[in-house]
């Protein structure tokens, strides 16, 4: 009864999503104020709806309700608790699922939050909010139903896939989610601005915050995803341009250079097209990985569907929403006119830059994960598209976009002083050189390249250092005045700060682990030692363990260096009989300066003495990249609490009658 009240729960979710997504809508365009003010009542309803519907299907998981075919399929009665919860968003109708609840989460939250928008503006954000959730309800319940029955019941299910089954990525899609489909709020306004033809502070302040939730919430999914790969598939990388995390790289891409645009916009003005732009091609990308990965087109440990019907049910809607969306800017986004001009040489053209760039590099990504799906479409045969030309592409594009972010938010507004900038920036110069040439030092046969990028992470870091000091006037002031200007710098500006430094350690991560890792796979036998980067791993044999749900193969290896014992490490090849699929589990230790990374795999059929294929990683700086991020994301989530983010735009009053107080200014 619970599950049909689930499904219920979402066919009524879509009636109140149709009224959301059209009588507000024409409301706004009547200037009908009771036709508008349904946008509120009905977002919050279609959210509570929704969560009923996936509250409903979470218990059918938790309980093991194998009369519900989604459950039979994706979960077993020995899974843990855990791994039966996450299971209801790792398969493809529990995805959608809750990718639909997040839309509706978000449409809900833009109405009880925004109580300062304008009322024309929040009708229509909600509505193409509601329209964008109309076309996903109708996708679920024709293609993709997570409440079909299947009579009989079966005693048990099949399970889940080992790999997922683990806590990195229980939580990896709800966090990637929050980001994918958090665009589309900006993609709301976006299109609602379009439609009222006005673009100006105000707008780029009430979605500064809303593409701050989705960046901060993608950028965390990502790094989850990438950690999980990292430890789990037992390869010892962190990234290897699959089309998977290509799909949601390229939405990062681009809502990154959305919300440096649309500070342009709120600062002076400018860029008001290119934001509009921006938006309406992050949260296009957005659908775009959800076709990726949801139609099939791609084999993958994350393509869940493999339904033809589905594929061209997500093609169709994003002919719509993309289509449509870029009709309009064609239509109304000539009229977008910039208020103010600047120099190339300004704080203005420097983000451009950023912006430029990073489409750029999203441009390039996209073209290497389609090219080969295209050419085996019209029959050109299958070829592959991996690391060499991600990394022969993107990096170049990348490059100078870092140098530039030191520069950048040093110059003036409208027009900047490039040699004073660069002067202020000695510090950052000096410490990237003294960088250079201290890891040419250190690793004198190591490559060139990765001398130079380690240099421009300190670059990086120093000069958003030297950024801080010049607007406290460091040194240049009593240290009591530098207090008083740090205590009142805007959390905005700390975050900006914070997330640039956190850039700065994933690029040193980045170099390190990509240029300096060691491997060693071979056979060890019980006794042997292999040496790695100067660390000795010595196998002391392998022992059966019995898991949860799994049986392991456990290995012991005991690591020591310079005769110092440092630690013991014990990885474990796993099988999951029910799955009837194998799974490995790396032992990691980490330290500041690298991570020791062990693998257990099969054992070897020729050897007699008990031998087992083991790989060994010496990963350096890896741990940084993690670091990194999530100083970015705090760096964000600092940003996020500016006041003036929640408030808006300040407007001011009417002219007050004489002999009234004076209007003042209002948020």
């Amino acid at each position: 009864m619970i599950v049909e009240a689930g499904h219920f729960a979402l066919i009524l979710a879509v009636v109140f999503a149709l009224i959301q997504g059209t009588l507000p809508l024409i409301g706004a365009h009547r200037n009908n104020a009771t036709w508008m003010a349904l946008s509120v009542p009905t977002a919050v309803a279609q959210f509570i709806l929704v969560a009923i519907s996936f509250a409903a299907l979470t218990y059918a998981y938790v309980t093991s309700d194998f009369s519900v075919y989604n459950v039979a399929a994706n979960s077993h009665s020995a899974k843990p608790m855990i791994y039966k919860i996450s299971g209801v968003w790792a398969n493809h109708e529990g995805s959608m699922l809750l990718w639909v609840m997040i839309l509706a989460l978000f449409g809900s939250a833009v109405a009880v939050f925004g109580r300062n928008l304008p009322p024309t503006l929040k009708a229509r954000v909600l509505g193409v909010q509601a329209l964008i959730s109309v076309g996903f309800y109708l996708f679920i319940l024709f293609t993709s139903n997570p409440f079909e029955r299947l009579l009989p019941a079966p005693i048990d299910g099949r399970g889940l896939n080992p790999l997922l089954q683990d806590p990195g990525l229980a939580m990896h899609p709800p966090f990637l989610y929050l980001g994918y489909v958090g665009f589309s709020i900006a993609f709301s306004f976006a299109i609602a601005a379009l439609i009222e033809g006005r673009v100006d502070a105000a707008w780029a302040r009430w979605v500064r915050p809303w593409t701050l939730v989705a960046w901060v919430s993608l950028t965390l999914g990502i790094a989850l995803g990438s950690w999980w790969a990292y430890y789990e598939l037992g390869w010892g990388g962190w990234w290897f341009w699959d089309p998977v995390e290509n799909a949601s790289f390229m939405p990062w891409l681009a809502g990154t250079a959305l919300l440096h645009s649309s500070v342009v916009v709120e600062k002076r003005n400018a860029l008001k097209g290119w934001t509009i732009f921006l938006a309406i091609v992050t949260f296009s990308l957005s659908l775009l990985g959800a076709f990726l990965v949801r139609s099939g087109v791609l084999t993958s440990v994350h393509a869940f569907a493999s339904d033809p019907a589905r594929g061209v049910f997500i093609l169709g809607l994003l002919v719509v929403v993309i289509g449509g969306s870029f009709t309009l800017f064609a239509i109304r986004g000539p009229a977008l006119k910039s208020g103010s001009l600047f120099r190339p040489i300004s704080r203005e053209g420097a983000l451009l830059l950023n912006n430029l760039l990073m489409t750029t590099g999203a441009a390039a990504v996209l073209l290497g994960t389609l090219y080969p799906l295209f050419l085996d479409a019209v029959g050109g045969g299958k070829v592959s598209v991996g690391p060499p030309f991600f990394n022969a592409v993107f990096i170049p594009l990348m490059t100078p976009m870092i140098a530039a972010m030191a520069i950048g938010s040093l110059l003036a507004w409208k027009r900047g002083d490039l040699a004073q900038a660069m002067g202020r920036l000695w510090t950052a110069l000096a410490a990237a050189g003294a960088v250079v040439l201290l890891v040419w030092w250190i690793v004198a046969d190591g490559p060139v390249l990765a001398a130079l990028g380690m240099g421009l992470a300190a670059w990086l870091f120093v000069g958003t250092v030297a950024e801080l000091t010049v607007r406290i006037r460091l040194f240049r002031v009593p240290v009591g005045e530098s207090l008083r200007r740090l205590s009142r710098i805007p959390r905005a500006t700390w975050g900006m700060t914070v997330a640039h430094a956190g850039m700065a350690v994933v690029v040193a991560g980045m170099v390190g682990a990509g240029n300096w890792k060691v491997e060693s796979i071979q056979v060890m036998t019980p006794g042997e030692t292999v040496t790695v980067a100067g660390y000795d791993y010595t196998f002391r044999g392998a022992t059966e363990v019995q898991g949860p749900n799994y049986t392991a193969t456990r290995g012991t290896f005991d690591i020591s260096r310079e005769g110092r014992r440092v630690t013991t490490l014990y990885p474990e090849n796993r099988n999951y009989p029910v799955e009837k699929r194998p799974s490995t589990e790396a032992a990691i230790l980490t330290t500041f300066w690298a991570d020791l990374y062990v693998v257990i795999g099969d054992p070897d059929k020729n050897t007699a003495t008990g031998g087992y294929v083991t790989r060994i990683y010496h990963n350096p700086m890896i741990a940084w990249i993690w670091a990194g991020i999530l100083i970015m994301v705090s760096g964000g989530l600092v940003s996020l609490s500016d006041r003036r983010h929640r408030v808006g735009a300040p407007t001011r009053h009417r002219a007050a009658p004489i002999g009234a107080a004076p209007a003042g200014v209002r948020e």
